[in-house]
């Protein structure tokens, strides 16, 4: 529960600040007029996004009826999930003081154009938050328990990023989205290295890599199934109580790499020298007839 409502957060604050700056660009112009495409452009992007999620459970559960292909799906899925992860986090990191810039700029462009064209760009700057919370969501729970708890989550993270999104847009409440991106964007990043080592676990489930029981460790005599701390580790991080070679391969080539490389600081872009006037040189003198 606490990794899907985690994913609800971070993508649901990226896309409510999304929603927030085309609404307050609208309305300092004085275009209110243009809410109700930029609000049907926002619903019909979580109507797919829903859907999106609906077709890879219903994938999984009923059009796939072999377990082996089950597996190699849920594989896949799991790896474009941690592919989508990384891209977001990384590309948050760069282009969070360029976004708002960028929308308005879009918007603008919308705007000259007519009212379909401000539904299709509030639809594209939200559609892609919305299909990677379902990607990632769906890859998230596999294995975990069959029950609604996840969703809830995940619905409670989503609502989590409304409420704090509405706060700095209606009021003086301010949040250092910085800092916020920073821990969200490295606990992600753990996440997903628990999804990539089950999409490995998928693929030697689905007979597509060897070596599953080639164990690493095996600590179930020490992890308790059924305590707290295993259930958090476990749903978290996807730290189980054995795991194959090659899992464990998977989550420390994939999550110490890219963590080190997010934690580093960014490189400072140095400010330009500033132009230093030159005096214009005097005048030739004109020959004299």
């Amino acid at each position: 529960m606490l990794a899907t409502y985690l994913i609800g957060l971070r993508e649901g604050l990226e896309a409510t600040l999304v929603v927030s700056i085309l609404i307050a660009f609208l309305v300092r112009s004085n275009r209110k007029d243009r809410l109700v495409q930029v609000w049907s452009g926002v619903g019909l992007a979580v109507a797919l996004s829903v859907f999106f999620g609906w077709l890879l459970n219903y994938t999984s559960t009923a059009l796939l009826q072999k377990s082996e292909q089950r597996e190699l799906f849920e594989a896949i899925t799991s790896i474009a999930a941690v592919v989508f992860v990384t891209w977001m986090i990384f590309w948050m990191r760069t282009a969070a003081r360029t976004i708002a810039g960028t929308l308005r700029s879009k918007l603008t462009d919308a705007l000259a154009v007519g009212s379909v064209a401000v539904a299709v760009m509030a639809f594209l700057a939200v559609v892609r938050e919305g299909l990677e919370t379902s990607l990632i969501f769906y890859s998230a729970v596999q294995g975990a328990a069959i029950d609604g708890s996840p969703l809830y989550a995940l619905i409670g993270g989503v609502l989590s990023a409304v409420a704090i999104g509405y706060l700095m847009y209606a009021t003086a409440v301010r949040i250092n989205l910085s800092v916020f991106f920073t821990w969200t964007g490295a606990l992600l990043i753990l996440v997903a290295a628990g999804i990539f080592k089950y999409g490995v676990h998928d693929l030697q489930e689905s007979g597509v890599l060897a070596g599953l029981n080639t164990l690493a460790y095996d600590i179930s005599g020490v992890l308790d199934p059924g305590a707290w701390y295993t259930a958090l580790l476990t749903g978290m991080f996807n730290v189980t109580p054995t795991a194959s070679v090659l899992e464990v391969v998977a989550w420390v080539a994939y999550g110490v790499p890219v963590l080190l490389l997010f934690l580093r600081p960014a490189r400072k872009v140095p400010a330009p020298k500033p132009v230093t006037p030159t005096t214009p040189a005097p005048a030739a003198p004109q020959p004299q007839s």
